[in-house]
C-alpha cells in the first residue's frame, strides 16, 4: 500500500461531490422546469434551436438506453465500480497521478448521480401516461435524463443524457488520454 497526499483525497471527493451535486440539482431543475415525460411539447426548451434542447425522459437502463429494466443489475455494478475505484485510488496508490485522481473523482461523481437515480431517491412516481408498463404512482427506479443534441440535417440523434453521464464519458475519456500519455503503467 502506497502513501498518497491527502490533497489527492480533498481533490478525489471535491470532484466527485461537486459533480454528484450538480448533476441531481440540475435534474430537480429540468424535471420541475419541464415536467415528468412525456413532457407537453411547448415545455421543451429550445438552447439552440431544435439542436440542442432540454426535454426530459426516463432511462429504466444503462448506456443508450441498453439492458432496459435492469435497474438492481446496474445499482449493483455501480456500487461495485465505486468500490474498485476507490480501492485503485487509495490503497494500490493510483491517486500519486493527478491526472487518474480527476478522471475517477469524475467517474465517481456521475456514478452516485446515477445510482441516486436507479433507487429512487428522487421520489418520482410513474403517471398515468408513458408508465411503460408500470403502475400509476408506483415508484420510478430510473436515471433522470434532460438533455438532446440531434443534428436532423445529417440524421444525427444523441440519447438524452444528464450532468452524471457525462462526467461518466469525460473521465473516461480522461482514463484514455493517461493510457496514451503512459502506456507501460
Amino acid at each position: 500500500m502506497k502513501a498518497v497526499s491527502a490533497n489527492r483525497y480533498a481533490i478525489f471527493l471535491a470532484i466527485a461531490a461537486l459533480g454528484c451535486g450538480i448533476d441531481l440539482w440540475t435534474k430537480s431543475w429540468a424535471f420541475e422546469q419541464i415536467g415528468f415525460p412525456p413532457a407537453p411539447r411547448e415545455n421543451v426548451i429550445h438552447i439552440v434551436g431544435d439542436i440542442l434542447t432540454l426535454d426530459t425522459h426516463l432511462n429504466e437502463g444503462a448506456l443508450f438506453g441498453m439492458g432496459q429494466g435492469q435497474t438492481t443489475l446496474f445499482a449493483l455494478l455501480s456500487v461495485a465500480a465505486a468500490v474498485g475505484v476507490v480501492v485503485w485510488l487509495f490503497v494500490a496508490g493510483a491517486a500519486e497521478d493527478l491526472l487518474l485522481t480527476v478522471a475517477l473523482g469524475a467517474v465517481v461523481g456521475g456514478i452516485f448521480g446515477n445510482l441516486y437515480d436507479r433507487l429512487g431517491w428522487h421520489e418520482l412516481e410513474w403517471l398515468n401516461d408513458g408508465n411503460r408498463g408500470h403502475l400509476p404512482g408506483e415508484r420510478v427506479y430510473a436515471v433522470r435524463d434532460w438533455m438532446h443534441f440531434k443534428i436532423e440535417a445529417i440524421g444525427f440523434d444523441w440519447p438524452v443524457f444528464n450532468i452524471a453521464d457525462a462526467l461518466l464519458v469525460c473521465g473516461a475519456g480522461l482514463l484514455v488520454l493517461h493510457a496514451f500519455r503512459h502506456p507501460g503503467k
